[in-house]
């Protein structure tokens, strides 16, 4: 399963959960950080990787972060 999301300010995430994914074998998601052109962006105050092992509120969370980026 994936979920783009997009924000006013242009940047963006990819959150996802399968079994290849940090955490997808407990139900957990994984999210990176997603820049104007979609692609992945490892430069962010958020991270510098993928966020894996994220349950439901973390990913709201994080979202809420990359909205205000």
């Amino acid at each position: 399963m994936q979920k783009i999301y997009q924000f006013e300010n242009g940047m963006g995430a990819s959150v996802v959960r399968h079994n290849g994914s940090y955490g997808g074998d407990r139900g957990l998601w994984e999210l990176a950080v997603l820049d104007q052109a979609g692609d992945l962006d490892y430069s962010t105050p958020i991270t510098n990787d993928v966020l894996g092992h994220q349950d439901d509120e973390d990913i709201q969370n994080v979202l809420m972060e990359i909205s205000k980026l």
